[in-house]
């Protein structure tokens, strides 16, 4: 299988790294080198920003390729191959209803940087969002803000995920589609910008099929991609509905599944 197989992609959160956000970095780098030597490429796919994502690999970031944003930020290495690029006009819309609901804690994603705007939000929920996002600002209106917008990512109370996500659905139909992977976390991105456009990028950039990739996640934000892939993994930790997505179920991140699989792969 391991000489068909020519990009394997994996979410982060809850799936490539453990609960404690580590992963095992000597057994990943010796899997990568049996990956290389096949022509195999490894892909980071996570709605994260890719200066996050950068920093979890930072002896090895230039030799992967990234889907970071769900999908709206798209590298092949040190080449950058697509940014989304949301409106003003929508950018402004999607602030003003959010701005109705003050429970929703937003955060406003571009290329330069990820915003946080005083008043809406805590010191606190800065310092937690700075995690996720390792360049990220105050600023003092977020209409103000000038960068090439990607996506929105608002946090709401972690009950009221799915009542958020249907109000989304609602007032933004045309403009921008929510993505969730639950807990409260909800993305708002471009219309058909998802993981699985972002691979599809890099598999017509490489001249590859879908049918030679391997996909691994566990969140709803995961289901286009584990699709599109030929060969797809749900984590055991994933809910029902992303293992009905995928083809296969592996152990979850926490037993570091995806090494485990790749492992009996790239032998």
């Amino acid at each position: 299988m391991k000489d068909n197989i020519k990009l394997v992609a994996v979410d982060i959160d809850g799936t490539f790294v453990r609960s404690d956000y580590t992963y095992d970095i000597l057994r990943f780098k010796q899997i990568l080198s049996r990956m290389r030597n096949v022509g195999c490429n490894f892909v980071v796919a996570s709605g994260n920003q890719y200066y996050q994502l950068r920093d979890l690999f930072p002896d090895c970031h230039n030799e992967l390729s990234f889907v970071a944003e769900n999908g709206a930020f798209v590298k092949d290495r040190t080449e950058l191959v697509f940014t989304a690029n949301m409106s003003k006009e929508t950018v402004d819309y999607v602030i003003d209803v959010c701005r109705e609901y003050p429970e929703i804690l937003n955060v406003l994603c571009g290329v330069e940087s990820a915003y946080c705007q005083k008043g809406t939000v805590s010191q606190e929920f800065f310092e937690l969002t700075n995690i996720y996002y390792h360049r990220l600002k105050w600023v003092d209106d977020f209409k103000e803000v000038k960068d090439q917008i990607l996506k929105f990512a608002p946090t709401v109370p972690e009950e009221k995920t799915y009542f958020y996500y249907d109000i989304f659905c609602e007032r933004l139909k045309g403009k921008v589609e929510p993505t969730t992977s639950g807990h409260g976390s909800i993305d708002l991105i471009v219309p058909g910008c998802h993981k699985a456009s972002g691979l599809k990028r890099l598999t017509e950039h490489w001249g590859i099929s879908p049918e030679q990739c391997m996909a691994f996640g566990d969140g709803g934000n995961d289901i286009e991609m584990l699709k599109y892939c030929g060969h797809s993994y749900a984590m055991e930790n994933a809910p029902e509905n992303v293992k009905k997505a995928a083809k296969h179920v592996c152990p979850s991140n926490d037993e570091d599944g995806v090494l485990a699989v790749l492992e009996k792969i790239f032998i």
